[in-house]
């Protein structure tokens, strides 16, 4: 079938559903898959492109919608016209963006009038987009300042985009990014975290992954106040992203906490650690990428809704809490993922690959495990997911509150090197014994000398 039958036919199938908007749309679908639809007049001529000028006056909104998306693919004046009229009429945020879009992607300078005009629209979709029609022309002295101007842009996608955009391009070599300093492989320090993280250079590591302790609810936990306990955290988590190379997660597991109360009289306390966590982790320049439900057992939980099993009055309900999060953060960089991935030799990238059963939500259904040492303990197969989906073979990942070892020993079966801290001698100990002979056990004063 010729080019031209084919749109001889697509017209006059969205011709007879104009009435029929979900066939209509189903119709209008079957355009994007239509190969070179690349403004050809001389083969499209003005066959097409009129129905759908024609369907910018149609009611539904995902019509419009599928409509200014067509008028893109083509670059002639009376197409640019009809959009620009359209556009001034058009009260959906999308449409008007897809307006935007559409004429941006016909490269015309005589729109940038236009589309440095729109920066000024309180629509933050239609700011972004003149930008990005803009940057077309970025080499002209007029698009350049007009960029400019917007740097100081109170939303914060588009002041990112514009310090992207504007600023020289860092040159990171690979071998700094995917390199393990030596000193740190395999290695586990018993000492105070604030003290061993300012010891190692910047970029150290690949991956990190840990539970903070709890505000004062478990026996290895005490703080004077709240106040105090957030700002440690904080204090670490900055020294984290200190030694976290380019572009490369953090990933806290964390939940509320309960403060049991004092006596009748007075009321239990429940604190929002991962809320507050996630607070000063945007500012100390993390970005946020997922949250992840670990789903524990019913049974395995402390039941709190027992009295109001009993007497079922509104105001007492206490739900059973079987969740953590497991928060996932990136360190803030101007590169995409795939720019960490091709630092890998493709040997390393297909060996650690994901072959197995994966999780496609984020919901994980994980069953508490427990240890005679310690009373919070990460579970294998939850170590096992973060190491796989977050780290290649080979990387450095890392621990701030080591516990009883269990990051370490699955992050060594899954062929990772590791690095942890752990304060307690007691767990500290349990960590050797779990771990196994083949890594390096020292004091904070051994790790200075090295």
């Amino acid at each position: 079938m010729s080019q031209l039958k084919l749109f001889d036919d697509l017209e006059l199938d969205i011709g007879s559903n104009i009435g029929n908007t979900k066939e209509l749309l189903k119709s209008l679908k079957k355009v994007g898959k239509i190969e070179n639809l690349n403004n050809s007049e001389s083969v499209i001529g003005n066959i097409t492109y009129s129905i759908f000028i024609e369907l910018l006056s149609h009611k539904i909104t995902a019509v419009r919608l599928e409509a200014v998306k067509h008028l893109g693919k083509f670059n002639n004046e009376e197409v640019g016209k009809s959009i620009l009229n359209h556009y001034s009429k058009e009260q959906d945020s999308l449409v008007r963006r897809e307006c935007i879009s559409s004429l941006g992607r016909q490269r015309n300078s005589q729109r940038i009038p236009f589309f440095i005009k729109e920066l000024g629209d309180r629509d933050p979709k239609i700011v972004l987009q003149s930008i990005r029609s803009l940057l077309i022309f970025k080499d002209r002295p007029e698009v350049m300042n007009a960029l400019k101007e917007m740097t100081n842009h109170p939303n914060e996608m588009i002041k990112e985009v514009l310090e992207i955009e504007l600023s020289p391009r860092l040159k990171r070599t690979k071998i700094n990014h995917i390199q393990v300093n030596e000193k740190l492989k395999n290695t586990v320090v018993n000492g105070d975290v604030l003290k061993v993280l300012p010891i190692i250079e910047e970029e150290s590591f690949h991956l990190t992954f840990t539970s903070p302790p709890y505000y004062n609810a478990r026996d290895y936990s005490s703080y004077s106040s709240y106040k105090e306990y957030l700002d440690f955290l904080r204090e670490v988590f900055k020294e984290t992203h200190r030694l976290t190379k380019y572009g490369r997660f953090l990933i806290v597991n964390t939940s509320p906490i309960i403060i049991p109360r004092v006596s009748r009289k007075h009321s239990s306390r429940r604190y929002p650690i991962p809320f507050d966590i996630h607070h000063f982790l945007m500012q100390d320049g993390w970005d946020f990428i997922d949250d992840i439900i670990w789903q524990k057992p019913e049974f395995s939980v402390k039941n709190r809704v027992g009295g109001f099993m009993q007497h079922r009055k509104p105001l007492g309900y206490k739900p059973n809490c079987t969740t953590e999060y497991i928060m996932v953060y990136r360190k803030k960089c101007k590169d995409l993922i795939d720019w960490n991935i091709k630092q890998y030799d493709p040997e390393i990238i297909e060996a650690s690959k994901v072959t197995e059963d994966f999780e496609t939500t984020n919901v994980w259904n994980i069953d508490p495990t427990f240890d005679k040492t310690h009373s919070a303990i990460f579970p294998e197969s939850l170590c096992k997911k973060v190491i796989q989906y977050y780290s290649y073979k080979r990387d450095l990942v890392f621990d701030p509150f080591g516990g009883s070892g269990t990051f370490a020993k699955v992050a060594k079966e899954m062929e990772r090197n590791f690095f942890l801290i752990e304060l307690n001698p007691t767990y500290f100990e349990r960590i050797i014994e779990k771990v196994g002979p083949k890594a390096n056990y020292q004091t904070l004063n051994q790790f200075r000398q090295l």
